[in-house]
């Protein structure tokens, strides 16, 4: 191990005898009481030595016999030390690709803040590059959450749609002005391509796979038809249920934004789950839906607000790469949604239901109830700032939920 205190934490004292590492309520914490010794040794954390020439150190500044290897424990149990060598054989070969890892930079010190123990960072960043995702729907939002995932990271991102290119699918970040009139799927697969970080290899002949192709990771389902946004069809999810893939949905309907629900086969709410619950609550809404999709389909624009679908993309964007990454975003088990003009967050639950044929009611009953729960809160519901700081002697707990279905 080559200790390195995280440099993604700011560092400032707030007395002769307290050090708080970070800024923020949700990575803030506290270390003391520490001597002057012991605060100099800090800066040696740097990432340059092992812990045979630190304890060499420790004992020049007169620290005491096995003070280093206590320091260096409490601050790795407090989440606060990386490994400068660790995270596995993915993460040296890594490491040797300089250009990608300077590109990668921000994404890897953001995911230091969200992992506890040493390497555990650059294990996760590394392992993007053999994910493979799935991005249905290369419109405002599909398009620029394709190359979102593609530049934090993720080895293959195959995107697809059909149709050509309409002016109003441009937007920064995904399709660009000259692409009109090409093919959604193979200028949305440019924008990927020029969005990679080194530009990885990618496995062109897997993507051609049916509909239920289970080698993806992950598929995101970002239609550019607002009535598939607002109210998906329960068919469009079997093809994943069946096969056991997660799939996330995403899109906007009507200048209202929608992320979610990610779908965990057998364990979470599905699009027939939706569709169920909606149809318990209110009879007219199949009857609703059925107009809906049998209305004249307009070439004419739909509304979907160049901000707001770029927020939408960028928000799947984070909860894909936390299923990824081995968490449970909030996501699972709900629908986050915003509207013009008032932008207030919300979670709508999304319960398994006995009627639909996925089994998540049977299967997933009192299993995920704390957990859905907890991902109702509104974004408006966090942590007051009062709980600013926590004591480094508490070990910061690292989500590895990860879903093998």
């Amino acid at each position: 191990m080559v200790p390195q205190l995280k440099p993604a934490l700011r560092r400032g004292w707030r007395d002769l005898n307290t050090v708080q590492f970070g800024m923020t309520p949700a990575h803030a914490m506290t270390l003391g009481p520490m001597d002057t010794a012991t605060g100099s040794f800090l800066d040696l954390l740097n990432g340059t030595r092992g812990l045979a020439l630190l304890r060499e150190e420790g004992h020049r500044m007169d620290l005491p016999e096995g003070h280093v290897d206590t320091l260096v424990g409490r601050l790795a149990r407090a989440g606060l030390v990386d490994d400068a060598r660790g995270g596995g054989p993915d993460a040296d070969r890594l490491r040797g690709k300089k250009e990608i890892l300077d590109r990668l930079a921000p994404d890897l010190a953001s995911l230091s803040l969200t992992t506890s123990e040493p390497g555990d960072a650059m294990r996760l960043l590394a392992a993007r590059r053999s994910l493979r995702v799935q991005v249905r729907g290369a419109g405002r939002v599909g398009a620029v959450l394709a190359a979102l995932l593609s530049g934090a990271g993720v080895g293959e991102v195959d995107v697809r749609d059909s149709g050509r290119v309409e002016p109003w699918d441009v937007a920064p970040g995904g399709l660009p002005a000259c692409s009109v009139g090409d093919r959604r799927d193979t200028a949305a697969r440019r924008a990927v391509s020029a969005a990679a970080p080194g530009r990885p290899p990618r496995g062109g002949s897997r993507s051609s796979a049916g509909t239920d192709d289970p080698g993806f990771t992950l598929v995101i389902l970002a239609p550019r038809d607002d009535v598939d946004v607002h109210a998906p069809a329960p068919a469009t999810g079997e093809p994943f249920v069946r096969s056991g893939t997660p799939h996330l949905f995403a899109g906007v309907a009507e200048a209202t934004g929608v992320v979610g629900p990610l779908v965990l086969p057998g364990g979470t709410g599905c699009a027939g789950c939706l569709h169920e619950t909606r149809t318990d609550r209110d009879r007219a809404w199949p009857r609703l839906v059925a107009q809906w999709r049998s209305g004249s389909r307009q070439q004419s624009a739909r509304p979907c607000d160049l901000a707001l679908a770029t927020t939408v993309a960028g928000l799947a964007a984070a909860h894909a790469l936390a299923f990824l990454d081995g968490r449970l975003p909030s996501s699972a088990g709900a629908r986050w949604e915003v509207s013009l003009p008032g932008l207030s967050w919300h979670a709508r639950p999304v319960w398994p239901h006995p009627a639909c044929p996925c089994g998540a009611a049977e299967k997933g009953k009192g299993e995920h109830t704390s957990k859905e729960e907890a991902a109702h809160e509104t974004m408006t519901e966090q942590g007051s700032s009062e709980e600013l700081c926590r004591e480094a002697t508490t070990p910061r707990p690292a989500g590895t939920w990860r879903a093998h279905v």
